[in-house]
């Protein structure tokens, strides 16, 4: 994938909690967040993952009124290339107003699906099951879908 992909702290820390925070290196060739994520996902961000800061103070804090921090300098980061940039974020607010913006979203479930397909992982499935176990939730119809597309 040639995009840069911007991460939201809920898919880092997501795949943190389960150890396979890794997933995203070998799915994606760019991977970049900013410091208010970072905060957000409380450890060291892995060396492979890009810092960031939005040039646009406006549009971030403009997000802010709406969003948490995180969201919002995510956001504002996509927006300044939203050609080039795909969107890595869970939370249904968040992801509202990025499609709002145009911008192209993924969530952490099309991240597995990403990395079954190319071998990263064997099952999609077993991965929902573990981050189930962390209390990670997500909605039905979109597990349903994900396995549906996995052919789980």
């Amino acid at each position: 994938m040639d995009k840069v992909i911007i991460s939201d702290a809920s898919c880092l820390i997501a795949l943190f909690e389960i150890g396979k925070i890794h997933i995203l290196k070998e799915v994606f060739t760019q991977i970049v967040t900013t410091k208010e994520v970072a905060l957000e996902f409380g450890h060291d961000i892995p060396s492979w993952i890009s810092i960031k800061k939005p040039a646009n103070d406006i549009t971030k804090n403009e997000l802010e009124r709406v969003l948490d921090s995180g969201e919002a300098s995510a956001i504002a980061l996509a927006l300044e290339n939203p050609s080039q940039s795909i969107l890595i974020i869970d939370e249904k607010k968040g992801r509202k107003v990025a499609i709002e913006n145009h911008l192209e979203v993924i969530g952490t479930l099309r991240v597995l699906l990403l990395a079954k397909e190319k071998h990263v992982i064997l099952s999609v499935k077993e991965t929902i099951t573990e981050l189930a176990k962390r209390n990670f939730r997500f909605s039905q119809e979109i597990i349903k879908q994900i396995l549906l597309e996995a052919k789980e």
